[in-house]
């Protein structure tokens, strides 16, 4: 989305309608990369998951940041050619020079669009749509999904994944000066978020019913990863905590953001960097939608 916000988060979290920040593409294309290299497990599984008839061949991924869902498509469906579909002119360069990098270049095509605007580009007639926390993203949403069902395949797969908020990382006593920070951090920016991102943490199934498709599946992965398996985790959190402090500064008192920049400065004993307590706590649910 850009993405799971979110990812990112955005997000929040990650990720679009294209994951694109008010903060810009390079710290929100830092946070979306770090979301894919510490949740690559997961998004896997999700893939795994689908219930699909046979093995797409055109897939679209509709707010694709800077790839996380592109990569797991692509290694999932080694036939399958992927349209990465994002605002952000910055995150689709980036997902090129990835997908150079990794000697796949010719299995993906890269369209910068806004899935807000009234006519979209040809995306073609895919198999498989993908959106991972990117439909929040959308100011009419219900007008975008009967979009991607006209856009599908007779019988195409659509897979939603929304997130519940930006994960969290620190233990619930930390920091030692200032227990509760985090929690405090995320309220300061969840009016925020519900003001511009409404539909952020939404049910989709119902919404996809409207819109004509038919749900086949649905599914909650809770994901608890401890720091010490991944060193990403901490430069997630450290990442993820400075793009929130530039939203939630002017609701926090200074007590919390004093200790909010002990935090996040990496030359302290204090930075969360150096704690070896951190883990990615997060939710996402995905649904499996069919167009009949």
């Amino acid at each position: 989305m850009t993405q799971a916000h979110q990812h990112a988060p955005h997000q929040h979290a990650p990720h679009q309608h294209g994951h694109h920040h008010e903060h810009g593409d390079g710290g929100q294309a830092e946070i979306l990369d770090l979301d894919a290299e510490v949740l690559a497990e997961h998004i896997a599984s999700i893939t795994a998951w689908l219930p699909l008839k046979t093995d797409p061949r055109q897939i679209v991924d509709l707010g694709c940041g800077t790839g996380a869902g592109t990569f797991a498509l692509l290694d999932r469906f080694p036939e399958a050619h992927v349209t990465a579909v994002d605002t952000s002119a910055g995150h689709l360069q980036h997902l090129r020079e990835k997908a150079c990098a990794r000697g796949i270049q010719e299995r993906v095509r890269t369209v910068q669009a806004d899935l807000d605007a009234a006519e979209w580009p040809d995306l073609g007639t895919p198999d498989l749509v993908w959106a991972s926390a990117s439909m929040h993203h959308m100011t009419d949403p219900g007008r975008v999904l009967r979009k991607v069902h006209e856009l599908l395949a007779p019988g195409g797969l659509f897979a939603v994944i929304e997130v519940s908020g930006f994960p969290r990382f620190l233990p619930e006593g930390a920091p030692e000066n200032r227990p509760g920070l985090e929690e405090r951090c995320h309220t300061a920016t969840d009016s925020l978020h519900a003001e511009h991102l409404p539909h952020r943490g939404a049910d989709w199934g119902p919404i996809l019913t409207t819109a004509g498709f038919a749900v086949e599946g649905e599914r909650t992965i809770t994901v608890n990863i401890e720091g010490d398996r991944s060193d990403a985790i901490g430069r997630y959190a450290h990442s993820g905590l400075q793009h929130i402090r530039g939203a939630a500064a002017a609701e926090l008192d200074p007590e919390d953001l004093a200790a909010l920049d002990e935090l996040l400065d990496t030359g302290s004993s204090h930075s969360i960097l150096r704690r070896n307590d951190l883990a990615l706590r997060t939710e996402r649910t995905v649904w499996a939608a069919r167009r009949a």
